[in-house]
Parts: structure tokens; C-alpha cells; sequence
């Protein structure tokens, strides 16, 4: 992989549009007129009693990267969503949302940080402001966590040293730039590193992030709720399964738009030192 284009990992993703229409992934907050449709999300007013949450959202975020997760903690856990304004924002199939939480307001004990992942992570990568918070508020989560190439951004933040994580397949040999260590699996937990593989991954990600912190069965009504019982048309998800082929036009695909995420993560290890001193040890 020679590069990430602005559709890289999210446009895996297309068909998310449909999934986000029942997310709350709109800050209300940051609205001036009342959300259509409002009514018919479940109410769940904030509480000291729910795990706080706290889901990174930034310009072209991969959208199932913060949906799928979204949807199966948001009727346990008080989630905010968590950018520098609350602006609105384009994710990268096109999708606008709205951060409902400025970083400098997010919780400081935290019970679980997340990072999506997202062409956007670009920069996010390069910002030593925004690494700095990710560093203090993941060495004190209770759950360090990401979905897909969001590993990145936790390793440029130095909290991926010396722990095993999964990420996108088109990323995983960039890990052990940030001392991590790379695992093919949809969702891997290494003491209190949970991290998914890439976009749809955040679903099983979701669950089993669920299930360590409500128990399994709260997991399982969850995603018999969700009716998550995949029967994917193609056989083609991992490059093992796809062939050499399938893999070479999807990574052809990827690196149309010319991002460079090889180049950042470089960039982003070599200054990786400064923000570890905050690293968790657990």
C-alpha cells in the first residue's frame, strides 16, 4: 500500500446512509432549528450511573467507522461526540453530521475513548493539539479503543506501544511503526486495548466492546435487536479470500485520491515519543 485516497477505507462503507437516517450522529447541541425526527429517538437523558463515551468525529471520517459502534453502545453508555467545533462536517461518502461535544469540554475520566478511522485522519495524525488530548484522555479510559485505520491515530498518539491491535488490512504493516503489533482479526483485545479491523468490523466490535462492559447477554439482545446475522453476497472481504486480483483493483481503487497515509505514519512515529509519557501501563 503506497497510499490513501479521501474514499481509502470509508467508501467499503457506501451503503452507510441508510444505517446513519436512525443515528443520532447529528449534535443536537449544535443546532440552531429542531432535528426532524427527533421524536422518535429513544430517550436516555445523560447519567453519572452509564459508562461515558467519548467517539472522535472529524471532516471525512469513515461514517460505519463511528455508526456501527455508535449504534450498539448508544442505548447503554452516554456517548459524546467529540471535535474541535460543532460546525458541520462532511464524512467521506457525503454524509453531514455534527459533533456534540467540544474537546476541551469531554469528560476527563473517561470510561472508553474511541477513535474511527477515515481518510480525514490525515491530519489528525499531523495535529499535535488534538494527539496531546487523545494522549491525556486515553491515559486515563478505563478502554482504549479504535475501528480501522483510527489505530493509527491512537498509535501516532503513543497508545499502541507494546500491545496488540487490528486494524484495516490495507494498514496492518503500518502498526509496528508505533510499536504495535499486528492481528488479522476482526476485533482484538489486549488488556484494555480494543481495537477493530476495518469499517464493518466496527459492528463486532461494537458488540464485544458491549459485552465487556454490560456482560454478554445485554450484548446478544443487542444484536439480535440490530438483526446482525451477516450473509454477505461475496466471499471477498479479506484479500485471503478475494485473491491477488480482487486485492490489487481494491488497492488501486484506495490510492486513486493520492493521500499518502505510508508517508504520515512515518512522520507521525518519528514524533510518536512526546506524547508517550502519558501512556497506560494496564
Amino acid at each position: 500500500m503506497k497510499s490513501i485516497s479521501r474514499r481509502s477505507f470509508g467508501a467499503f462503507a457506501a451503503g452507510t446512509i441508510a444505517v446513519a437516517a436512525s443515528s443520532p450522529a447529528l449534535g443536537k447541541q449544535a443546532l440552531q432549528t429542531p432535528l426532524q425526527g427527533e421524536k422518535y429517538l429513544f430517550k436516555r437523558p445523560r447519567s453519572n450511573a452509564r459508562p461515558k463515551v467519548a467517539m472522535l468525529t472529524f471532516p471525512g471520517l469513515t461514517l460505519l467507522d463511528l455508526v456501527g459502534p455508535h449504534t450498539a453502545l448508544s442505548a447503554h453508555c452516554d456517548i459524546h461526540l467529540v471535535w474541535k467545533n460543532t460546525d458541520a462536517m462532511m464524512s467521506d461518502s457525503g454524509v453531514i453530521l455534527r459533533a456534540d461535544t467540544l474537546v476541551e469540554d469531554c469528560p476527563s475520566d473517561l470510561d472508553i475513548l474511541l477513535i474511527p478511522g477515515g481518510p480525514g485522519q490525515e491530519e489528525l495524525m499531523r495535529d499535535d493539539a488534538l494527539l496531546r488530548f487523545i494522549a491525556d484522555r486515553g491515559a486515563r479510559a478505563k478502554y482504549v479503543t479504535s475501528v480501522c485505520s483510527g489505530a493509527l491515530v491512537l498509535g501516532s498518539a503513543g497508545l499502541l506501544q507494546g500491545y496488540e491491535a487490528a486494524t484495516h488490512w490495507a494498514a496492518m504493516d503500518l502498526l509496528p511503526l508505533f510499536g504495535a503489533k499486528p492481528v488479522d482479526q476482526r476485533v482484538v483485545k489486549d488488556r484494555n486495548r480494543i481495537t477493530g479491523g476495518g469499517v464493518t468490523a466496527g459492528l463486532d466490535f461494537g458488540l464485544a466492546l458491549l459485552a465487556e462492559i454490560a456482560g454478554e447477554t445485554v450484548a446478544k439482545v443487542q444484536q439480535l435487536s440490530m438483526q446482525y446475522d451477516p450473509h454477505p453476497p461475496f466471499d471477498t472481504g479479506t484479500p485471503a479470500k478475494a485473491g491477488p486480483e480482487l486485492t490489487k483493483e481494491a488497492i488501486a481503487w484506495m490510492v486513486a485520491g493520492g493521500i499518502d497515509m505510508r508517508k504520515v505514519s512515518k512522520e507521525a512515529a518519528s514524533v510518536m515519543s512526546q506524547y508517550t509519557s502519558n501512556r497506560l501501563t494496564n
